[in-house]
């Protein structure tokens, strides 16, 4: 078994994980990830007990009791390249001997919930509702960049990529299911379902002109009108895809829920985002312990 080299797996002076400053034994294995560092409180105040209180850079991490379970919740940042330091590094606390720099033989398998806020390209999905990314395409390119043909939704990606025809673009989404298992325990008649565009950024790259003018002009009137397996494409946000995709081929489940704040195709935006972001939460951890 190879021995992982100290550039590669990178530990802090007191062994814990390079970016998050985390100790293996400083997390669950639920974890419910949120991208504002602000955030994390908003999580965990409903905690029973929070015991360990740590953060470094934007990742912010608690780790307590809702209820006897135990739960880790983290802060990400914003973007895939976050969720590739994020996930990698979480894998690493429970997955590799930190002692031997070595791979663990028996696997530790953890459940990644995401409570993020998006916008919908739909008029028909108002704001302040939930949806949960049943499926996620992503224009970030991370998954691009691993061996991840057999976690990706091959038929998704050829049907889509055709459609748009962007390959003059440069633009050629990925794509990744939910975990099945875990998105049915999230479920609910609260709940709506689509396929989550993943973005590389909010303004250019979610089709959205302030002084520069996007390359291609029709870009959220394309997507909303591809749908696969009687799913649309419903919604804009950074992280979805990386999630699904890190998650899969580490051998973790992983799900995303969304709190609508805008709507695309109205030009609406929330009067009640905290609330929407609150009442989230509190379906999330119910549904967590339930």
């Amino acid at each position: 078994m190879s021995t992982l080299g100290s550039s590669e797996l990178i530990l802090n002076p007191d062994g814990s994980i390079y970016h998050l400053n985390l100790l293996p034994e400083d997390i669950a294995t639920t974890i419910i990830t949120v991208g504002d560092p602000n955030r994390v409180s908003m999580v965990s105040k409903y905690f029973d007990s929070i015991d360990i209180d740590k953060g470094k850079r934007e990742f912010l991490a608690h780790t307590g009791s809702y209820k006897g379970k135990k739960i880790t919740v983290i802060s990400t940042g914003i973007g895939t390249d976050n969720i590739d330091i994020v996930f990698n590094e979480l894998d690493a606390l429970v997955n590799i001997d930190f002692a031997t720099r070595e791979i663990k033989q028996n696997k530790t398998q953890l459940d990644f919930i995401r409570i993020g806020t998006s916008g919908s390209i739909h008029s028909d999905i108002p704001v302040d509702s939930f949806l949960l990314s049943s499926k996620a395409i992503g224009f970030d390119g991370l998954m691009h960049f691993y061996e991840g043909g057999q976690v990706r939704n091959k038929d998704l990606e050829q049907k889509l990529n055709q459609f748009l025809g962007w390959g003059g673009h440069n633009i050629v989404a990925y794509a990744v299911d939910a975990d099945m298992d875990l998105s049915k325990k999230l479920s609910s008649n609260h709940i709506r379902f689509g396929i989550t565009i993943t973005n590389s950024g909010f303004y250019g790259p979610q089709g959205r002109s302030l002084r520069l003018a996007p390359k291609v002009s029709d870009f959220n009137t394309k997507l909303a009108a591809f749908s696969y397996q009687n799913l649309p494409l419903t919604n804009h946000e950074m992280e979805t895809a990386g999630m699904y995709g890190l998650a899969k081929l580490h051998g973790h489940r992983a799900v995303s829920l969304n709190a609508i704040l805008a709507n695309r195709a109205t030009g609406e935006f929330s009067n009640n985002g905290r609330k929407t972001v609150d009442d989230l939460i509190k379906y999330t951890l119910e549904k967590i312990v339930s």
